[in-house]
C-alpha cells in the first residue's frame, strides 16, 4: 500500500533539511502513539533509528539512501525488525523557490491484504498528523 503526503513550508530545502533531527522527529510523533526514541543516528546513508512502540514493538529503520540536487533532498529509510513485511519511507524535500515541500512517500506490506486496508487509515492519520507539526517547526518568525 502507499501513502503520500505534501507540506508545503516557508524556508529554503536546504534549511530544511538541517532541522530533520532528533528534536523534529520526537515532535512528529502523534501524542495517540507512544513512542519512545532509544536511538537517532540522523538523515544520512548508515544511520539507524530505534523505537519502542506501545512500549513492547521495538521498530528499527536503516537510511539506505540519500542523495542531494538542485532541485531537492531525499532520504530513504526502509524496515528491519519491523511489524511490518516490508517498510519504505521515502522523506523528500523539494525546492519550491524560497520555499519547500516536504513529500513523506510510504510503500507498506504487511502478511495479509486485509491487514494492509485495515492499517492504511491509521497509518494516514498518523503521517497527516505531521503537515501542522512541519509548518510549525519551519515557520520563519
Amino acid at each position: 500500500m502507499q501513502i503520500r503526503i505534501s507540506t508545503k513550508v516557508n524556508q529554503n530545502y536546504k534549511a530544511v533539511f538541517s532541522k530533520f533531527d532528533r528534536e523534529l522527529f520526537l515532535a512528529l510523533n502523534p501524542p495517540f502513539v507512544p513512542v519512545k526514541l532509544i536511538r537517532f543516528d540522523g538523515c544520512e546513508k548508515g544511520c539507524e533509528v530505534h523505537l519502542k512502540i506501545f512500549f513492547i514493538q521495538k521498530w528499527i529503520a536503516l537510511i539506505v539512501e540519500k542523495m542531494e540536487t538542485e532541485a531537492e533532498i531525499f532520504f530513504i529509510d526502509e524496515g528491519e525488525n519491523f511489524p511490518f513485511i516490508f517498510w519504505r519511507h521515502k522523506h523528500r524535500i523539494l525546492k519550491r523557490g524560497n520555499e519547500a515541500t516536504i513529500v513523506d512517500e510510504i510503500n507498506f506490506k504487511t502478511s495479509s491484504v486485509i491487514l494492509d486496508c485495515l492499517l492504511f487509515p491509521l497509518l494516514y492519520v498518523q503521517f497527516f498528523y505531521r503537515k501542522p507539526v512541519y509548518k510549525k517547526y519551519f515557520k520563519i518568525n
